[in-house]
């Protein structure tokens, strides 16, 4: 089911939350000329079943997409569907997720992945059971970001402070081995905890993470660059982080590229001032900036949101 929805000051700005509810972890992507933002719906592990989507042409009118996964389709999947993570190839839709919050090898769960024909689904499991299923390297399988890099496509993800990368095989059933024969490399950054997510920028590979815990208010947003997605990472700082006037617990992000116009967004959660609920958390999107030397500028969290903007080709 799709449902128009408003955001404030939809005229001009997005406004901040972009969309009414408690929803984390937003991934956000373009697709066919159209924003999309997939978040977890941020709830008590046990009602998180289910994921919605939201698309914008604009960044100021959302339609949400109700329901596009849920646990019925996923047979292995109980709770705690978390930060879903998409990409499109050969006119599929594969949406990666995690599941079941799983504390140890002797649990069932771990990062799934699901397939459709559009990007608003309906969703199926695509292999009928998880794609990672293990503690390798101490990353708890969860935080699942695809990072397409040429024609290679690559999983990043870990909790735990631990970050691994894998190679995707082409029918992302399972996993391509490293030349040295391993499958799951840890390419964890200094004071990494969770949340990855990748770009590239003029040649070089932007890792950002969030640090801190995500229940409370120094939640944060930090990045590190290399030459390749393998890493080495050198730790860059902090760029987005709580602000007293604006909300605390700012974490967990993507970050979208309208590569037409060559404007750069972040999207991420935060916690509005006096919630004091962990899940009270919402959907935000603001400006992301960098300087000349191509470093990224602090972000200024805002309430105003972006500026309305389609995609350009």
């Amino acid at each position: 089911m799709c449902l128009a929805i408003s955001g404030v000051a939809q005229k001009d700005y997005s406004g901040n939350p972009v969309f009414e509810g408690w929803y984390a972890d937003p991934e956000g992507v373009i697709f066919n000329r159209q924003y999309w933002i997939y978040p977890t719906y941020s709830a008590p592990y046990e009602q998180q079943v289910y994921f919605d989507a939201f698309s914008s042409e604009d960044l100021t009118r959302w339609t949400r997409h109700s329901r596009i996964l849920d646990t019925a389709a996923v047979r292995w999947a109980k709770k705690a569907l978390w930060a879903p993570a998409i990409v499109e190839k050969g006119g599929k839709y594969y949406l990666f997720f995690g599941a079941n919050d799983i504390q140890s090898d002797q649990e069932t769960g771990g990062i799934g992945v699901a397939v459709a024909d559009s990007p608003q689904g309906p969703f199926r499991d695509h292999i009928g059971k998880p794609l990672v299923d293990r503690f390798y390297n101490g990353a708890q399988p969860i935080d699942q970001f695809v990072y397409k890099d040429g024609n290679e496509y690559y999983l990043i993800y870990g909790g735990w402070r631990h970050c691994n990368i894998a190679r995707l095989n082409d029918d992302f059933t399972g996993f391509i081995p490293f030349a040295d024969g391993t499958v799951f490399k840890e390419i964890t950054p200094e004071k990494y905890v969770e949340g990855p997510f990748m770009f590239k920028k003029d040649g070089k590979y932007y890792f950002m993470w969030s640090e801190g815990g995500w229940t409370g208010p120094n939640y944060s947003v930090a990045y590190a660059v290399a030459d390749s997605p393998l890493g080495p990472f050198e730790r860059k700082g902090t760029i987005l982080q709580p602000d007293p006037a604006i909300a605390y617990g700012a974490g967990h992000h993507s970050v979208i590229h309208n590569a037409g116009k060559d404007e750069w967004y972040i999207i991420y959660h935060r916690r509005p001032l006096g919630e004091t609920d962990r899940n009270a958390r919402v959907t935000c999107i603001d400006r992301m900036y960098f300087d000349k030397a191509g470093n990224i500028l602090p972000v200024k969290m805002t309430f105003r949101g972006v500026k309305r903007s389609k995609v350009k080709p």
